[in-house]
C-alpha cells in the first residue's frame, strides 16, 4: 500500500493536443479514488500514465516516496484491472491469476496459497478449472479483479471495469468492489464516465474536464457544493436545470429574474478522444449568448446563503442552477423555505415513490423536476410547483462558470 503522488503532469499529443494539462492530485494510502469525466477529458490517460502504460510529457508521479517516471510498468508495484478483462482465453481460471506471480518465479506453494486466499475472497473456488468462454461477464470481471489481488500490489488501478455489464450486474459489482477495498484497503484509482458509479464508490471524486481537474472532493461535498457549472451538471441524475437570467433590486429585495439568450450558441469544443483523435462529446451542452430580459420570465427572491455574492451581481447575467429533487408539489415539503413557480406540465414518468416531471417555464422549454408521487396531474396544464430556495446555486456564465456561493479558495479545491 502507498500514497500516489501527482504533479504538474503533462500529456501533450503529436500536434499539440493536449489530453492531461498540469494536474495535481495526491492520493492517500488506502484511499479510493475515483476519476470521472465525460468522453476525452484526460482520465483514462492519467491512469495509464500512473500505470506506466503511456508516457507523461511533464511533471511527476510517485507511487509511495518513488519517482516512477522513468519505470517501467511491471516494477512500479501497481495492479490494473481492464474494462475487456484481458484474460487468456486457453487458460483456466486458476492459471489466469496465477500467471503474474508464475512470471516472478514465486514458489508454488505461495502462489496457490495466494489465489486460493483470492478466489474465496470473491467468491469463485468453483470456478478454478473453468476456462473464461465458459464464465458469464460478471464472473470474468471478477477474476480479472481476483489476478490482480494475488499480486497484493501498492495500488489498484480500475479502468471501467464494469462498462461491459449490464445494468443489474454493474450494480452487484460495484458493490462487491466497495466491499473488497473496505477488506483491503489498497490505494484505488478508479476510472469511470458514469457519475452515479463515482459516488458510491469514491472516497473522493475527480472530477475532470477538458485535461484539468475542476473539483476534487468528497462526493457529498461534490453534490452539495459543486466548484462550477460544469461539476453542478455533470454530477446528479436527472441533472442540474439551468436558468440564464439576472440580478435585481426589487423593493429593496434582491431576485432573479428568468431571461433569455440572443445568438444562443452551444459553449465549449465537441470534444477529443484521449489520443487527440476527435470524438462524440458526452458533455453537458451549454449555450451562451447574449442575456436579454424581456420582463415575462419567473422570478425568484435569492435566498440568504446568496445574498452577500449577488449584491455584487445586479444587472448582470448569471446562471440560476435548481436540481430536479428540489422541486415539490407541496410547500411544507421544505418548511416553507421556498418560492413558487408557475410551470406548464408536459410529460409525467411516474417511478413508484417518485416520478419525474417534464416541465416548461416562460422562457425555458425543457426542465426536469423529480417530485413526489402524486396522482391527478393533468399533462398540458398549468401547475405549482415550489423551490427550495436553501437549495438553489447561482453560477457566473459560460460552461465553467464558477459557483458564486462559493469562495474562490473553496470553488477550486482540487486535492
Amino acid at each position: 500500500m502507498a500514497q500516489v503522488d501527482i504533479e504538474k503532469v503533462c500529456k501533450v499529443y503529436p500536434g499539440g493536443f493536449r489530453a492531461v494539462d498540469a494536474i495535481d492530485l495526491k492520493i492517500a494510502d488506502q484511499e479510493f479514488i475515483v476519476l470521472v469525466g465525460p468522453s476525452g477529458c484526460g482520465k483514462s490517460t492519467t491512469l495509464r500514465m500512473v500505470a506506466g502504460l503511456e508516457e507523461i510529457s511533464s511533471g511527476v508521479i510517485r507511487i509511495g516516496p518513488r519517482v516512477v517516471n522513468d519505470v517501467p510498468p511491471k516494477d512500479r508495484d501497481i495492479a490494473m484491472v481492464f474494462q475487456n478483462y484481458a484474460l487468456y482465453p486457453h487458460m483456466t481460471v486458476y492459471k489466469n491469476m496465477a500467471f503474474g506471480l508464475k512470471l516472478r518465479k514465486m514458489p508454488k506453494k505461495q502462489i496457490h496459497q495466494r489465489v486460493i486466499e483470492a478466489a474465496k475472497i470473491l467468491d469463485i473456488e468453483h470456478l478454478l478449472e473453468r476456462k473464461p468462454k465458459a464464465l458469464s461477464g460478471g464472473q470474468r470481471q471478477r477474476v480479472a479483479v481476483g489476478r490482480a489481488i494475488v499480486r497484493e500490489p501498492a495500488a489498484f488501478l480500475f479502468d471501467e471495469p464494469l462498462s461491459n455489464l449490464d445494468a443489474k450486474l454493474r450494480v452487484t459489482t460495484r458493490a462487491e468492489i466497495k466491499k473488497l477495498h473496505l477488506r483491503l484497503r489498497t490505494t484505488t484509482i478508479y476510472v469511470t464516465h458514469d457519475q452515479e458509479e463515482a459516488m458510491t464508490l469514491g472516497d473522493r471524486i475527480v472530477v475532470m474536464k477538458d485535461g484539468k481537474i475542476q473539483q476534487a472532493q468528497t462526493p457529498l461535498e461534490t453534490y452539495q457544493h459543486p466548484a462550477n457549472r460544469f461539476v453542478a451538471g455533470f454530477i446528479g441524475m436527472p441533472p442540474m436545470n439551468f436558468f440564464d437570467g439576472t440580478i435585481k433590486q426589487v423593493d429593496g429585495q434582491l431576485i432573479f429574474e428568468e431571461g433569455k439568450l440572443a445568438n444562443a450558441r452551444v459553449a465549449g469544443s465537441q470534444g477529443e478522444g484521449d489520443n487527440g483523435n476527435a470524438a462524440p462529446s458526452d458533455e453537458p451542452v451549454v449555450m451562451v449568448g447574449e442575456l436579454t430580459v424581456p420582463g415575462n420570465g419567473f422570478r425568484l427572491p435569492v435566498p440568504g446563503h446568496l445574498r452577500e455574492a449577488l449584491a455584487k451581481k445586479v444587472g448582470q447575467h448569471v446562471v440560476l442552477g435548481i436540481r430536479p429533487e428540489h422541486f415539490h408539489l407541496q410547500d411544507k415539503e421544505i418548511n416553507g423555505e421556498s418560492s413558487p413557480m408557475t410551470v406548464r406540465l408536459n410529460v409525467i414518468e411516474p417511478l413508484g415513490n417518485d416520478m419525474d416531471v417534464y416541465i416548461s417555464t416562460p422562457l425555458k422549454e425543457h426542465v426536469v423536476a423529480r417530485l413526489e408521487a402524486h396522482g391527478g396531474l393533468v399533462m398540458g396544464s398549468q401547475i405549482t410547483v415550489f423551490v427550495d430556495l436553501r437549495k438553489i446555486h447561482c453560477f457566473e456564465p459560460g460552461a465553467t462558470g464558477m459557483n458564486l456561493s462559493l469562495s474562490k479558495e473553496s470553488s477550486h479545491a482540487l486535492a
